[in-house]
């Protein structure tokens, strides 16, 4: 039996279904619905406190009126332009440093530092036999939801999985950051062996590698890596590793810590929703659109780039989704200060690798798309690259495969998850419940024999 197989009496009730549905667009407004908790002007609703993050696109002039800024992301208030500058010019790798900051609201100390990447190496393990039990033996093809049912595995081998006390659930937290690397790496070692036929190798983690540089020794069959590679992948992972309470995948992980649920369950729910395109699937939208534009335009004429650029807005190329993957952001206008900070280090190891060429074609795309955009969306609030711009970039330059862009995004994200889970923990009074206005008129009950 085909159990993936849509059959004709399915179609019929999926056809029942779309009948069924009577909500138009335009009851949204007439209901004053926010819809997808945002107002007309694209500002989030305001569901909670925190004090993890902060994104600022906007300020305010002398009159008080709102106006665009460039872009400012911040990390229990330190603004990440300068934490990047000060892990970079010490000559450190800074993902860690940046976990400890997130999670205790403070920057460590060189002997704190220090303690905490032994933990975290400590935790770089998985329970004895569970790579053959739960990676190997049941291999699949998507790495989110390898990824997803891994952490759910790992319920079974905690023996307090539902204890929801503080300490408990922090060292869940830094067990799942620390675990994340191994667990998306295996699961495309996985899927590469046993559906595309390639030789099966599993390395164990070294302990005195930090987390950018085990992800690239795990995942590469001999190995090796330039110290550049690494300290690129460790900056990606920090730009990444937290935005704000509002984006999907986080308010997720409030969403449901708020229903007194354990951290394997909170976790897994964030990783169904990062998987989503609009979400952290959109980096590989981005090199797929990019792959789409060099199969099909002369690279070298930048009227045939504008033209390609028209067409993907007009629904006329690629997924004919009417999008430019990449440019613009649901909260940023001017400028999205993770992608700026990115674009200077993915020229550098464009320069590394010989792929300057590409890294023009980023540059030339990202210079053209916001007057197409303006013009043919009427946008003029400032359009400008978004992280997934270059991330996706950097990812292919490190010989990363598409089927890791958005377990990579994870191996960061557990980050904020986990500050944000701990900080539901101990600030939630309530389980969050946002109303629902029902537009369905009261119909009276046929009995079965005068049904149509």
């Amino acid at each position: 039996m085909n159990y993936s197989e849509i059959t004709p009496y399915v179609k019929k009730l999926a056809k029942l279904s779309q009948k069924g549905n009577g909500i138009t667009p335009e009851m949204y407004a007439k209901h004053e619905v926010k819809r997808g908790l945002r107002d007309l002007d694209g500002k989030g609703v305001v569901a909670g406190l925190t004090e993890v993050s902060n994104i600022q696109s906007k300020t305010r002039d002398a009159q008080g009126n709102e106006i665009p800024c460039e872009g400012k992301l911040s990390y229990r208030g330190i603004d990440v332009r300068t934490l990047v500058k000060g892990f970079t010019e010490g000559n450190r790798y800074g993902f860690e440093e940046t976990v400890y900051l997130l999670l205790f609201s403070k920057l460590p100390n060189k002997e704190e530092l220090q303690e905490f990447s032994i933990q975290l190496s400590k935790y770089r393990s998985l329970p004895p036999s569970f790579v053959r039990d739960m990676i190997l033996k049941a291999p699949g093809k998507d790495m989110m939801n390898v990824l997803s049912r891994s952490v759910l595995a790992l319920y079974a081998y905690d023996e307090t999985p539902d204890d929801i006390d503080l300490p408990n659930v922090l060292r869940q937290c830094l067990q799942l950051i620390a675990r994340f690397p191994l667990l998306a790496v295996y699961g495309y070692q996985s899927f590469q062996h046993y559906h595309n036929n390639n030789s099966l190798f599993i390395h164990y983690p070294k302990p005195e590698y930090n987390t950018a540089e085990n992800l690239l020794y795990l995942l590469r069959e001999d190995g090796k890596f330039t110290p550049l590679e690494a300290k690129i992948l460790d900056l990606a992972l920090v730009l990444h590793a937290e935005h704000g309470g509002g984006n999907n995948s986080t308010f997720t992980t409030h969403v449901v810590t708020s229903s007194g649920t354990d951290t394997y369950s909170a976790v897994s729910a964030a990783l169904g929703s990062l998987k989503g395109p609009r979400h952290g699937g959109a980096n590989v939208k981005v090199m797929r659109m990019f792959d789409d534009l060099k199969a099909n335009v002369n690279t070298e004429d930048k009227d045939a780039i504008a033209e390609y650029l028209t067409k993907l807005l007009d629904k006329q190329a690629f997924d004919k989704a009417g999008l430019i993957y990449g440019m613009g952001h649901a909260v940023y206008s001017l400028s999205d200060p993770r992608a700026d900070i990115l674009r200077a280090y993915a020229k550098q190891l464009a320069e590394e690798k010989g792929m300057q060429k590409e890294y023009e074609l980023y540059e030339t795309v990202e210079k053209l798309a916001p007057a197409i955009i303006a013009e043919k969306r009427k946008i003029y609030k400032g359009v400008s690259a978004n992280v997934d711009f270059y991330s996706g970039m950097v990812y292919k330059m490190l010989g990363l495969p598409y089927e890791l862009f958005t377990p990579i995004f994870a191996v960061a994200r557990i980050a904020g998850w986990s500050a944000h889970r701990l900080e539901e923990i101990q600030n939630a009074g309530k389980i969050i419940r946002p109303a629902y206005i029902c537009v369905k008129d009261e119909d009276g009950y046929v009995d079965i024999d005068n049904r149509q």
